[in-house]
């Protein structure tokens, strides 16, 4: 089963954090990539750009709307996403638990309904 782990954390600049602070950060999330990795469960990951980098586009108000900044507005931000293909809930929940971030934010793990591979959707939710 493939679930993405969304890593949510209070947000902070490189200068707030100090460079003490960040390289460990750094370490802390090369080493858990690489232990992802090495166990072959990783997907994929990526670490996301400050939330005031982001743009927010809908249509749910009837009109199309472009917003600056994230939809939500919270003390936390959406910091970045590893995805990941295990047996089960309890196995992505164990990987949870060994992220870095675990210890100042929060994690939500997410499975995956459907996926596009190779030119076409596959999964167990139909894409509408």
């Amino acid at each position: 089963m493939r679930y993405t782990l969304l890593l949510h954390y209070p947000e902070q600049t490189g200068e707030e954090l100090g460079p003490e602070a960040l390289a460990e950060g750094m370490r802390a999330f090369q080493a858990y990539a690489r232990a992802l990795d090495e166990a072959g469960v990783l997907m994929g990951a990526e670490v996301l750009q400050q939330s005031g980098a982001t743009t927010t586009v809908s249509l749910a108000s009837g009109g199309f709307v472009v917003q600056d900044g994230p939809f939500a507005d919270t003390k936390e931000q959406l910091g970045g996403t590893f995805v990941i293909e295990v047996p089960d809930l309890d196995v992505a929940i164990d990987w949870a638990r060994q992220a870095p971030s675990v210890a100042w934010g929060h994690i939500e793990i997410r499975p995956t309904a459907t996926r596009y591979v190779d030119g076409s959707w596959q999964g167990t939710q139909p894409v509408t």
